[in-house]
């Protein structure tokens, strides 16, 4: 696993850096639009071309790897790049059609994803999304794009497209502040122009080659269509989750659909870092096992790369839960984001942060099925997993606010990864999942006692050094670094296997293998 683990801790450095520009990008908006109807409007209106072509574009984007494989077997390299140019010209067609009818069709979009907003606010959020559903298209693109590189063993490349698009939106908030909000939707949308543009030069070196096919009836397409329905379903659903969350969020007056936001991008930091860069990588070889019939191979990278999730995630999570004020406050908060902006937004992060531990865990056993072939499962649980939260959000809503609708998402992940769990044991056999659930353990007991002496850290020093701006940062760092040394001391002493992959992987990512 050696090789796997470089490639994610590749992957992981690539999205550091594009997600420190992220961060960036949050503190230079929340700088200059807080919590207000304009920063309502941009985060709802950029996530909407996303969520549209989502339920088509990530189900492709899932698929199209386990089928490339099997088209290569049968075809030939030739015939896997005839299938990915196929599969491309499709899906651009497509998503030229959405962008038109989201174009035409905005004030409705926004009248279903926004119920709350009226007036000025609704009018700004139409003409962000007409600017913005023009991004469709290369949305899609760039699926493919990272799709075709991550089975060709290219993956720092597409981990750098975060860059260019953090970058165009970053100076297009300088732009929006001097000549008006519109460049905000601009930014955006040359963002995700970047993207596509960026990838072109390294598919090229990797031997891809366009040209103009279309065949629906190819017979890859076809076995993509098959597996792909009930992924449309279930992703569907997730998307309606989406949906459900922004709505009522709406509903709850300016500045709380914002705060939701920062907490969400600030744990979505964490997914991207750790747990979408391990899954990158994984997925591949998971495909590759259940093409050469190697479940042993299959059922160990599930389980290695489980634990070694865990182990950084939960005490991230437990980190997250006793620092979130100070974590917001030192990235946030300055001019327009108040330190009721603070406030709201930590105590959206505690919520969201829970809720990580069961989303990393289930993104590696949704891949394992999707390896598998099997769409159904993941779409099972899934809606299972939708219908709680939607319930939850409704009986939250009221005595929580906005804290219930994180709170309802956090509870929806832990069903989902137990759910999932069972019912890959019952798929494939055993596959020691006693390892991963004492892992878990380990890892959390361990965070429990680097919980305890990051707040004593924590406290003592800004007792000393008081609350400015750079104290703050000297102790909130001097904390998570002494916290991080007792974790791992802590699982260690409780000899947890993955941490010496771990430990390995960091010594030798700039060691030429022999």
């Amino acid at each position: 696993m050696s090789r796997t683990a470089k490639n994610a801790v590749t992957i992981m450095i690539a999205t550091l850096l594009s997600r420190v520009l992220g961060f960036l990008r949050e503190t230079i908006l929340a700088n200059f639009y807080g919590t207000s109807m304009v920063a309502d409007v941009f985060v709802l209106t950029l996530n909407i071309p996303g969520l549209i072509i989502s339920i088509v574009g990530s189900v492709i984007y899932m698929m199209y790897i386990p089928v490339y494989y099997d088209t290569k077997e049968r075809l030939g390299e030739e015939g896997s790049l005839e299938f990915t140019n196929n599969i491309l010209n499709i899906l651009s067609i497509f998503s030229i059609i959405v962008s038109i009818l989201g174009i035409i069709f905005a004030s409705e979009i926004i009248k279903i994803f926004a119920i709350g907003f009226e007036g000025e606010k609704f009018d700004l959020a139409v003409k962000f999304l007409r600017i913005m559903m023009l991004g469709v298209l290369f949305l899609s693109l760039n699926k493919i794009q990272s799709s075709f590189l991550q089975v060709k063993d290219s993956y720092l490349p597409a981990a750098l497209v975060g860059v260019v698009y953090n970058i165009c939106i970053i100076i297009s908030i300088f732009l929006s502040v001097r000549y008006g909000s519109y460049y905000l939707a601009i930014g955006a949308l040359l963002g995700l122009v970047g993207q596509v543009l960026l990838l072109v030069p390294f598919m090229h070196k990797k031997g891809y080659r366009y040209r103009f096919y279309i065949k629906l009836k190819d017979e890859s397409i076809l076995k993509m269509v098959k597996l792909s329905i009930p992924m449309m379903i279930g992703v569907a659903m997730s998307q309606l989750n989406v949906y459900v969350d922004k709505a009522l969020a709406s509903t709850l007056g300016d500045g709380k659909l914002s705060a939701l936001n920062y907490a969400s991008r600030l744990n979505d930091f964490v997914v991207a870092l750790f747990v979408t860069s391990l899954i990158t990588v994984i997925y591949p070889k998971l495909s590759q096992f259940v093409n050469d019939d190697d479940k042993k191979s299959f059922k160990k990278i599930i389980v290695k790369s489980s634990n070694c999730l865990l182990l950084v995630v939960v005490p991230i999570t437990v980190g997250a839960v006793i620092l979130s004020e100070p974590i917001v406050r030192v990235l946030l908060q300055r001019g327009s984001f108040s330190s009721e902006s603070t406030v709201m937004t930590s105590n959206a992060l505690k919520l969201y942060a829970i809720g990580v531990i069961g989303y990393a865990v289930k993104e590696i056993l949704s891949r394992g099925f999707y390896s598998l072939g099997d769409t159904k499962t993941p779409m099972i649980n899934s809606s299972l997993s939708v219908i709680i939260n939607i319930i939850l959000d409704l009986i939250f809503i009221k005595p929580f606010s906005y804290m219930g609708l994180a709170m309802a998402t956090s509870i929806s992940y832990m069903v989902t990864v137990v759910l999932m769990f069972f019912s890959l044991r019952r798929k494939v056999g055993s596959f020691n999942g006693k390892a991963v659930f004492s892992t878990f353990v380990k890892s959390l007991l361990a965070s429990i006692a680097m919980s305890i002496c990051v707040i004593f850290t924590y406290n003592s020093l800004i007792s000393a050094l008081g609350m400015a701006f750079l104290a703050e940062v000297i102790s909130l760092a001097v904390s998570i670094l002494f916290g991080a040394t007792i974790y791992i001391v802590f699982i260690k002493v409780l000899k947890v296997a993955e941490m010496q992959i771990l430990e390995d992987t960091i010594k030798n990512l700039f060691v030429k293998q022999r």
